[in-house]
């Protein structure tokens, strides 16, 4: 085999091809269908769903990586819990779920290995992606009306508008995902508009529980707004599941069926 050569590239040309790339795909992303804000587990596959169906479909994450809890499982031991039939949608993906014979409906998967498939899955089907970017506001009409989200850099959001004073931006749509997990930013920003009541958070661990609730309660919560995954638990106050991702992954896709349902209706 022969040495490959690397194409010679000048710096310049490196840096006006992604200013290029970004600047034109960004001005497609100032107005969505749909807005997931939250790239865990539940709003990567909504996003998937959502996308492969022909939505315009934004995730926007306020992190660096994608993949929220999942890149992990539990107590920093590379190995999470899946109950069925939540593998299926991870072997839809080609990620292997061993089934656990002492424990029935539980499958054990490589939180890697999932998360990767799970991002790689959303970016195949269409879905576009903000990452370190922070919602921290709401576009609202007059009557109350949710029409999208308001973004600002996630590392100037930190620095505090005393050091770093920068305006955010808007993003239109016609649907807002809150897939925050814990924090349920979208439903607790409405809290504070006075257009909803305020978020309890998540409940004691109680797996079995927790995942029934997450999924009977998957859905839209004020108009134009839902919520799937953990801020489900988090809105309603129902407990939490540690590291068992099933219904995560479930609610996603339940969330991303009720949306095609009201967006196909209008």
């Amino acid at each position: 085999m022969n040495r490959p050569k690397p194409a010679p590239l000048r710096e310049r040309d490196i840096t006006r091809q992604i200013a290029r790339e970004h600047y034109k795909e960004f001005d497609q992303l100032i107005e969505s269908d749909v807005i997931i804000v939250g790239a865990g587990p539940s709003g990567l596959v909504c996003a998937r769903d959502l996308a492969a169906r022909g939505f315009r479909t934004l995730i926007v994450e306020q992190g660096l990586a994608l993949g929220g809890g999942f890149w992990s499982g539990g107590y920093l031991m590379n190995k999470a819990t899946i109950c069925a039939p939540a593998n299926e949608i991870l072997e839809e993906l080609g990620v292997p779920c061993k089934q656990v014979k002492e424990c029935e409906g539980m499958y054990i998967v490589d939180p890697p290995h999932a998360t990767g498939a799970l991002i790689a899955g959303a970016y195949q089907a269409g879905a576009k992606v903000l990452n370190l970017t922070r919602v921290v506001d709401l576009i609202l009409r007059g009557d109350g009306k949710l029409e999208g989200v308001v973004v600002n850099n996630t590392t100037a959001e930190m620095a505090g508008h005393d050091v770093v004073h920068v305006d955010p931006i808007a993003l239109e749509s016609k649907v807002v995902v809150d897939a925050t997990g814990h924090d349920a930013v979208v439903v607790n920003l409405l809290h504070r508009r006075n257009l909803y009541k305020e978020v309890p958070g998540n409940g004691a661990m109680w797996v079995s529980r927790s995942e029934e609730d997450v999924m009977e309660r998957t859905g839209e919560v004020y108009p134009n707004c839902f919520v799937v995954g953990l801020a489900v638990a988090a809105v309603y106050g129902t407990p939490r599941m540690g590291p068992a991702f099933g219904s995560m992954l479930l609610s996603g896709r339940y969330g991303a069926e009720l949306i095609r349902k009201k967006l196909k209706q209008e």
